[in-house]
Parts: structure tokens; C-alpha cells; sequence
């Protein structure tokens, strides 16, 4: 389905990052018009790299509004990331050129924004077109911008794992220690450490 409400122009939201040891967190929010329709379009997870930037253009020509914004490592460590990703939602909801009189939130918790009504939906991305389409913006984007620090920091293969605790990520992570990238307040998974700059 394209969206859950009834009203004119709802903003499907969702996010990706939030679970990365390194990098932003990025959120994205688009508003679809009634007509639009791709049966491509479903969670990124279950998409191609290929088809996740074929559809990304698809949805940047064909969506009435759509944002996409960024909440970096250090606000993460010193806000906590869940605060963080509600600032990157908020953000991208701020930057669209058209405001939403509904937002769609993919998942169970929302901070509200301003007076707008709202609904969480578990798995939302799997369930409603605007949301999936949000969640495609949201994971290229960020992998873009993981694939550019990549050419910063080849070490940690930012451009394979973005970010993510691999088990390479966190080998090189003991070994070389971290960058300003890295979240500081995050745990290595494997022994619970705190992460520490060498």
C-alpha cells in the first residue's frame, strides 16, 4: 500500500545506521502522491545494491517530497543513539519541501513532531510504499557516505561493512584502535568493551 491514513500528504519515515559501531545515523522521509506506484519497492534489506540505486532514482523523480539527513558519531555518543536517530528524523521531516500532515514511522517508538499525528508500524518497511521507499533513501544514501570515509580509512573495509560490527570491522578495531568516526559510547560486541582511542 501506498500509505496508512487518509490524509493528503503523509511522510513515510524510517532510518538506517542506528546499530553501526561507525558513521551517522540516517533517516530519510517521503511523501508519495496517490498514483505512485513500483511493486519493486520494498524493504532495502531484501533488494540488491543494483536494484536499491535503480530504485533510489525511481523515487527521487517520481515521489512529491522526499529528504534525507544525517546525525554523526558524536552527537550519537553524547545524546545516545536512540535520541539521535529521533534528531535525524525530525531533521529530514523539517528539510521537505512539503509538510506532512501525517507521518508513517517504521517501528515501534516516535518522538512527536510538532502537532502532527502519527503512527508507528513494526516491520512498516515490508507493509507500506512510502516507508519501504524512505528506507531505500535512507540505506544508499548512507552507504554512500560510508563508501567516501572508506577512502579515508581503508582499513576498516568501510565499503563492504559500513560500518557494522563484522568480525573483520572489530579486528581492526583492536588492532589500530578507533577513528573520530566511531562511535565512542557503543560496545564492541564480542567482549563488551567500551571502545577506546589508542
Amino acid at each position: 500500500m501506498n500509505k496508512f491514513s487518509k490524509f493528503k500528504h503523509e511522510a513515510g519515515i524510517d532510518e538506517a545506521g542506528r546499530g553501526s559501531l561507525a558513521g551517522p545515523v540516517t533517516a530519510a522521509a517521503v511523501i508519495l502522491g496517490k498514483n505512485f506506484k513500483n511493486n519493486d519497492i520494498n524493504d532495502s534489506k531484501k533488494l540488491s545494491p543494483i536494484k536499491r540505486l535503480e530504485l533510489k532514482k525511481f523515487i527521487e523523480k517520481n515521489a512529491l517530497a522526499y529528504s534525507v539527513a544525517f546525525v554523526n558519531s558524536s552527537h550519537i555518543d553524547n545524546n545516545n543513539i536512540l535520541n539521535s536517530t529521533f534528531k535525524a528524523m525530525h531533521q529530514c521531516i523539517e528539510n521537505l519541501n512539503i509538510e506532512p500532515d501525517f507521518i508513517l514511522v517504521d517501528g515501534n517508538i516516535f518522538q512527536p513532531y510538532k502537532e502532527i499525528e502519527y503512527q508507528c508500524i513494526i516491520k512498516g518497511d515490508q507493509k507500506y510504499q512510502n516507508i519501504a521507499a524512505a528506507s531505500i533513501l535512507a540505506k544508499t544514501y548512507r552507504d554512500e557516505y560510508m563508501s567516501n570515509l572508506h577512502l579515508k580509512f581503508p582499513k576498516y573495509n568501510w565499503i563492504k561493512n559500513k560500518g557494522y560490527g563484522t568480525k573483520f570491522h572489530l579486528s581492526m578495531i583492536t588492532k589500530f584502535g578507533i577513528t573520530k568516526y566511531h562511535r565512542k559510547s557503543f560496545k564492541i560486541k564480542s567482549n563488551q568493551q567500551t571502545l577506546q582511542i589508542n
